[in-house]
């Protein structure tokens, strides 16, 4: 670097940063000055911004650090400038999720005349896609609250963010895979981080909870059973089966059981009374068996009670599950972004811990397995605040507090099972 530009900015760092001791950067380091000092301004988050500011113009980002407890500001090249991306992918994707979404509807809402084949089943929904609006526009309004909450987050702390892209996943449970935001440059903080980071959960949360209540005041009550086909001459099976003609058969992973958690559990009681699903008889005192259920999923109480789920109903479950999953703490995920404005670096030592929780959990939903390997190979990949000076103040401690009650209220061990 010329030395009148060093001059320059070594200038521009001592207005807010008492130095202490100077390191030039070489082509083996990713920085072209290291200060070591303390921060005059009590205010780092503020020092930050403000040594951003004035360096901006001279293409250089400063990074605050602690290294063995010293204030370190680091000077590092370029500064990212980030473009507007093409807003009509948004726009796609959103179509294709709305579409696929409606079709997912139309599988829970429509009780006409079905024809036995498959692509004649397809040909029927397709063209009563409208009877799925309710389950669509409930499960779009969760997952466009809980993706605008980190938009507009990002916007209000001034951190770029893309808006949301949507998946579609035509002939699946849901209809979408759900949807994410690319954040296209660093947080300033762990404070923005944080911010950015339950944004999206408690957004989310405050349509979900609503949206179930209406579906579960919706939904009847009624007794869990296997479905049943009758054995018909001449007529293709639902599935290998030793029935003869006119005898009824079930198939195995035909039917499916939502997940529970604490709050759907609670929500259930509140709009119907009770606990549900409540099995035929308890064979355990009942605290061991709700312990039993929500963290197994087992035994499916067939015979007993449960809510038959209104497809709004099914929309705000999906609403809490999408929440919890978003929770889990690790890597880019809501839940690892919050756990790492909380511990910062040291996070990477949990992570062994939730590994091996989703690997015991594996055993009783295999899903469970496929997160784990995720997790492995991208949960240590975090968004680093460029400043991780500045720590969380009490406020935030409290709401990271109210993130982690939440998450236990809407742990679902087990998302589904079929049976």
């Amino acid at each position: 670097m010329p030395l009148p530009q060093s001059e320059i900015i070594t200038s521009i760092v001592s207005r807010l940063f008492r130095i202490e001791e100077i390191t030039w950067g070489d082509p083996q380091r990713d920085y072209i000055v290291r200060y070591r000092g303390v921060l005059l301004n009590a205010d780092s988050a503020a020092a930050y911004d403000q040594l951003a500011e004035a360096l901006r113009p001279l293409n250089v980002t400063p990074l605050f650090r602690v290294e063995d407890g010293r204030q370190t500001v680091f000077l590092a090249a370029g500064v990212i400038r980030p473009t507007p991306g093409k807003i009509s992918t948004n726009i796609a994707l959103f179509i294709l999720t709305l579409l696929s979404v409606l079709f997912a509807g139309a599988m829970y809402s429509y009780r006409g005349e079905m024809p036995a084949d498959f692509w004649g089943q397809i040909k029927t929904l397709i063209l009563n896609l409208w009877v799925g609006w309710p389950f669509a526009l409930s499960l779009l309004g969760i997952l466009l609250a809980h993706e605008f909450g980190h938009y507009f987050a990002g916007r209000y702390h001034k951190t770029a963010v893309s808006l949301p892209y949507f998946i579609p996943f035509p002939g699946g449970m849901l209809g979408t895979m759900g949807a994410f935001i690319n954040m296209k440059e660093r947080p300033r903080n762990k404070r923005i981080l944080l911010d950015i980071g339950i944004a999206g959960p408690l957004a989310g949360l405050v349509v979900a909870v609503p949206v179930l209540i209406l579906g579960l005041a919706l939904s009847k009550v009624g007794t869990i059973h296997n479905s049943y086909y009758i054995k018909q001459a001449g007529v293709g099976n639902a599935c290998p089966n030793t029935a003869v003609v006119g005898q009824p058969y079930s198939c195995p992973g035909d039917d499916l059981m939502e997940g529970n958690s604490i709050l759907y559990l609670s929500l259930k009681y509140l709009t119907h009374g009770q606990l549900l699903p409540a099995p035929a008889h308890y064979d355990t005192p009942p605290l061991l068996y709700w312990m039993r259920y929500i963290f197994t999923g087992s035994p499916i109480p067939v015979g007993g009670k449960d809510v038959l789920l209104h497809p709004v109903a099914m929309a705000g479950w999906a609403g809490i599950l999408v929440t919890f999953l978003n929770l889990v703490p690790a890597g880019q995920l809501d839940g690892g972004h919050t756990l790492y404005a909380l511990f910062g670096k040291r996070v990477d030592r949990v992570l062994p811990f939730i590994l091996v929780a989703l690997v015991a959990l594996g055993f009783f939903w295999s899903g469970w397995w496929l997160w784990a390997a995720l997790i492995t190979f991208l949960g240590r990949a975090h968004a680093e605040p460029l400043d991780q000076i500045t720590e969380l103040d009490a406020p935030r401690k409290k709401l990271a507090a109210l993130v982690l009650v939440i998450f236990i209220l809407v742990l679902t061990p087990v998302p589904f099972t079929l049976f």
